[in-house]
């Protein structure tokens, strides 16, 4: 089962479980759109792999099975 973590590797932002804009790789490294397809350029840059839409939980599946509370924040990558 997804860990549905809640929020951008680097840039922190919130990314709800039932709702679109999270992206993950097989890893289920975690990051917003902007931040996957911008400052990654579509690749994973902690295990190299590509990137895919993460499926949404919702209603009594999410209550059932909440999403993950644990952060992981890494930052932007330094120029």
């Amino acid at each position: 089962m997804l860990e549905m973590r809640p929020s951008c590797e680097s840039c922190d932002r919130d990314l709800p479980p039932d709702e679109a804009g999270a992206v993950i790789c097989s890893f289920e490294c975690t990051f917003c759109q902007a931040c996957a397809s911008g400052v990654h350029e579509g690749v994973c840059p902690n295990c190299g792999g590509g990137f895919c839409e993460r499926p949404r939980r919702k209603g009594p599946a999410l209550k059932r099975f909440p999403a993950s509370a644990r952060r992981i924040y890494k930052g932007r990558p330094q120029d």
